[in-house]
């Protein structure tokens, strides 16, 4: 038995195939949903570009070029220049001397104080600038946009794909290919959708779907776990969208407080920004109802492996302890994990002088804290229903309480059958 692979505690192939069908039978019309919804909502071909221009392409022979800094001295500002013939002040600012990437003689930059002050460029840094020389005669012809960082993201993203593959080995990579995967269906088909108009939780919901459908089953395999994992995400997502739904509406949120979000409402009229709001709630609750849900099935399937002779009380009772753990983890995994993406609009808002109420109310922050009460609501509920499921299943497939073929053999006999090899899957069984 040194070689088992764990999976489903399934002894009868009867009952096994039984509680499979009734599991495809809950799944099924809302897969064959989903995928009627996504060709219904797939957007035109025309609508997949988008109508703005190179953001920095504001005048004709304006050029963004990249090149690499070869040093940085402290000098008279260029924009500053002159100012002393006039009563004014020169001032001095970090100039940085890069070489053009296209080639071509190095010029000088002017480097903006709040990057010198937060990331000085160096030796070696290659950046993003606006060539101005050829527009007009300006005092600063040239304008620092950004780094360059393709180099460090790829290297971090392989060191990823090389840590996942060597610790969960081929269901990592089935686990990558699954993200890549949904990546991939949210560019082509959801971000689309919703720039042509389409309803923003329709689309939310559907995009949901279908990249747990896909993910889960292909990173996990097909099992009755899995199944009831999905089951369980799926009720998550529909608590969290119908939550979302009357929070956003109930708050009066209008997800118009950032920058690009009055861009959109101004490039894409018929875009609701409260309801890519909604559908933005849905997509990030969607990770983390993975994790809960997948690891609660998995729970219990293990739990009823090691006391196969369990009720099925006894096994939601054991299943909810690891629950409440995951739950109490996860919860505040959720805003600590949003507290940090918020973190810019948390030190803002605490430079005002008003009280804390006041500050948690305002737009910015109304959102965030929606976010976090919102997916935890749908994460949390998800867990006792996912548990349940999962001891249904276990205890509807058979968990080692009745024996068969040789084990039956073996209680007519009078000797005991070990736990172990009662609950020994088929090579069918293993994901």
């Amino acid at each position: 038995m040194g070689g088992h692979h764990h999976a489903d505690v399934l002894v009868d192939p009867a009952r096994r195939r039984r509680a499979n069908l009734i599991l495809w039978i809950l799944l099924a019309p809302v897969g064959v949903l989903a995928f009627v919804a996504t060709l219904m909502l797939w957007p035109s071909d025309g609508i997949t570009t988008s109508p703005l221009n190179d953001v920095f392409n504001t005048a004709n022979g304006v050029e963004l070029s990249t090149g690499t800094v070869t040093r940085t001295v402290s000098e008279t500002c260029p924009s500053t220049e002159g100012l002393d013939e006039v009563g004014g002040q020169e001032l001095l600012c970090d100039i940085s001397y890069v070489t053009p990437e296209a080639g071509g003689t190095s010029f000088a930059l002017e480097v903006p104080p709040e990057t010198t002050q937060s990331r000085p460029l160096e030796a070696g840094d290659k950046i993003k600038y606006l060539d101005l020389s050829h527009t007009t005669d300006t005092s600063a012809p040239y304008v620092f946009v950004d780094f360059v960082r393709s180099t460090p993201l790829a290297l971090l993203g392989i060191a990823y794909a090389v840590v996942v593959c060597w610790v969960a080995r081929w269901r990592g990579l089935r686990a990558l290919a699954g993200l890549a995967g949904g990546l991939f269906f949210i560019v082509s088909f959801m971000i689309p959708a919703l720039l042509e108009g389409k309803s923003p939780m329709l689309v939310g919901l559907t995009t949901s779907t279908i990249v747990m459908f896909a993910a889960l089953y292909f990173a996990h395999g097909f099992s009755a776990r899995t199944s009831t994992a999905l089951l369980g995400t799926l009720f998550g997502l529909g608590v969290t969208a119908a939550i979302a739904t009357w929070a956003t509406d109930a708050a009066a949120l209008t997800g118009a407080t950032e920058d690009s979000a009055l861009t959109l409402s101004t490039v894409v009229p018929d875009l609701s920004l409260s309801g890519l709001l909604l559908c933005g709630l849905l997509i990030a609750g969607m990770g983390v109802l993975n994790d809960v849900t997948i690891t609660q099935s998995s729970a219990v399937w293990e739990l009823a492996e090691i006391a196969p002779h369990s009720t099925a009380r006894q096994l939601f009772t054991s299943g909810m302890r690891i629950g409440r753990d995951h739950i109490a983890s996860t919860v505040y995994t959720i805003a600590f994990a949003y507290a940090g993406a918020a973190l810019p609009i948390l030190v803002l808002v605490s430079l005002y002088d008003r009280p804390l109420i006041d500050t948690l109310t305002t737009g910015q922050m109304a959102e965030e804290v929606i976010r976090i009460l919102v997916g935890s609501i749908g994460l949390v509920l998800a867990i006792p229903v996912t548990t349940a499921i999962a001891v249904a299943v276990v205890k509807a497939t058979g968990s080692g309480t009745k024996a068969t073929g040789s084990g039956a053999k073996a209680e007519r006999s009078g000797s005991k059958p070990s736990g172990r090899r009662a609950l020994q899957p088929t090579a069918s069984e293993v994901d």
